[in-house]
């Protein structure tokens, strides 16, 4: 059969990425626990186009990801990415897979157990010349309670539910589940999907005695993943951001940071 996306194109205009987006699939990724977990990624696949080729090869795209999909650990999302950028002759492959992440969280007085989820994200770059860039960005839910509002109130303080965001650059294995933790422990509290009466007591002054500004959360989780399993020095660069949905005020308040080494 005649491949068009083989014949030739005069236009002369290279096009950095094609490919394939919003592919939903069934994957496996990592877990400190049970060693894998199921869930469903939202994906993105790429590869740059010289500008003398009409087209991609599409199916390849999906074809491939199909083969990895059981096994999207973090080197193995990178291994299936340098796959296709083989497979359609490219200098470049791009990827991203969104996925939502679940752990099982234990509620800190009644010891009851829980799903929480968590939304992460894996984006890789592959080159021809063996180079490659891999994050990984991890979405965490938390509670914060206002230092002003403590401090000025002759009882109660505002609170809110707000989302820290890191997005880590790592050079050895690290658990998702380990920089969730570190990041609810920056926080006046994390979340959970079960509380019963003694647990919201528990968490409610818990937040009260840990009161934290959008810069406040962000500057502990900074300074938590510069000395994070430092051994292994796993991150060589990493952002933070902080976004908290006001309870009191009709506006969000927000924060960031940004270390590379």
């Amino acid at each position: 059969m005649i491949d068009i996306q083989n014949t030739p194109d005069n236009r002369e205009v290279p096009l950095e990425k094609v490919g394939v987006k919003n592919l939903k699939y069934p994957v496996k990724v990592l877990d400190k626990v049970n060693r894998t977990q199921a869930t469903t990624a939202e994906v993105n696949l790429f590869v740059n186009l010289p500008h003398d080729y009409k087209g991609t090869h599409m199916s390849r795209f999906v074809d491939i990801f199909h083969k990895h999909h059981q096994d999207l650990g973090m080197k193995q999302f990178l291994v299936m990415l340098e796959e296709i950028r083989a497979s359609l002759e490219a200098q470049q492959a791009f990827g991203s897979m969104k996925f939502p992440f679940f752990m099982e969280k234990t509620a800190p007085v009644s010891r009851e157990k829980s799903i929480m989820s968590y939304t992460c994200t894996y984006e890789g770059e592959v080159r021809s010349d063996g180079s490659h860039d891999f994050f990984v960005k991890i979405e965490v839910p938390v509670t914060t309670v206002c230092p002003c509002s403590k401090a000025i109130s002759a009882y109660g303080a505002h609170n809110q539910r707000g989302t820290v965001t890191v997005r880590l650059e790592n050079s050895s294995l690290f658990w998702i589940e380990d920089v969730i933790e570190l990041v609810e422990n920056c926080a006046s509290s994390g979340l959970y999907s079960l509380l019963k009466r003694p647990d919201e007591k528990y968490v409610t002054e818990h937040a009260y005695d840990n009161p934290r500004f959008v810069e406040d959360v962000v500057r502990e989780v900074y300074v938590a993943l510069k000395k994070f399993d430092k051994s292994e020095k796993p991150f060589s660069y990493f952002s933070i951001e902080c976004e908290n949905y006001e309870s009191i005020h009709n506006h969000n308040a927000y924060a960031t940071a940004t270390y590379k080494a």
